[in-house]
């Protein structure tokens, strides 16, 4: 349902939750749904989906150009459909796109090139639309380029309140709002982050898009995230495992009476 960003915020987004079904019209092939029943009976179920409305920020250029077009002036609770020409879609087909690659490429990276198989070649993501003796053709273009598209879709909520739109950006940006916790001062949000962000790299790839949004949707001019950690007490304290000092006799006793000097303090990030 995405398209590329447009970088220049020259009107005002909306902030929704949507539910759609989209099929490329000439063929009637359902490429994208968030209704559970209906991949299922087309056969595009991924059990790694979440089939439930989903959060869209309307007016970013994150769309294709028709539908978000569409998605602007569309009520709440009341279904739409529109058909969207490739210009309106995912753009014209172009054919500087398509590459003739060594088959050698493909099984370097255990690859077995099969027609229709995603693959990423040299940071590319790509469609293989052929396979020949030596040689694999890919098609750099989105999948969908050149197509006419057909979207059916309802808007079931739009968020109101701080924090409604601060779930719905954690959610729509880096997939859980869960553990999230924020507080609004005046122009200045600070928010707190779950213990989850310090490792995950998920939150590395999301955090400025978070904090873009974040922005925007509150109109804020700071935002500020926190990261808190806490001295270990009692059991997890004792638990925690003793770097050796590479140090002996005298020397090791000399130094295990010296106080411990290490001192935990909370991690503060500023984004401006």
């Amino acid at each position: 349902m995405a398209s590329e960003e447009k970088t220049a915020h020259t009107k005002t987004a909306r902030l929704i939750y949507a539910e759609f079904d989209a099929w490329i019209h000439e063929s009637g092939e359902l490429f994208d749904t968030t209704h559970a029943d209906l991949a299922k009976e087309k056969n595009i179920f991924n059990e790694k989906a979440s089939y439930e409305p989903v959060p869209l920020l309307v007016g970013r250029g994150r769309l294709f150009p028709g539908l978000e077009k569409s998605l602007e002036k569309a009520e709440v609770g009341k279904e739409y459909e529109v058909i969207l020409s490739p210009e309106e879609g995912a753009g014209p087909r172009d054919p500087k796109l398509v590459e003739l690659l060594p088959i050698r490429e493909f099984l370097r990276q255990e690859i077995v090139p099969e027609v229709g198989l995603q693959v990423t070649v040299k940071n590319r993501v790509g469609y293989i639309s052929a396979v020949t003796a030596g040689r694999v053709r890919v098609d750099f273009n989105n999948r969908l380029a050149g197509k006419t598209l057909r979207y059916r879709y309802r808007i079931t909520s739009e968020p109101k309140d701080a924090k409604e739109k601060f779930e719905a950006v954690l959610k729509m940006d880096y997939g859980n709002p869960d553990g999230f916790s924020f507080e609004l001062q005046d122009k200045k949000l600070v928010v707190k982050l779950p213990d989850v962000c310090k490792y995950d790299q998920k939150w590395l790839l999301s955090k400025y898009r978070v904090v873009t949004d974040l922005r925007d949707v509150l109109d804020v001019d700071v935002i500020q995230l926190i990261e808190e950690y806490t001295r270990p007490t009692g059991k997890e304290q004792s638990a925690e495992p003793k770097e050796p000092s590479g140090l002996t006799g005298p020397e090791k006793q000399e130094e295990e009476k010296k106080p411990n000097e290490r001192k935990d303090r909370p991690v503060e990030e500023i984004v401006e």
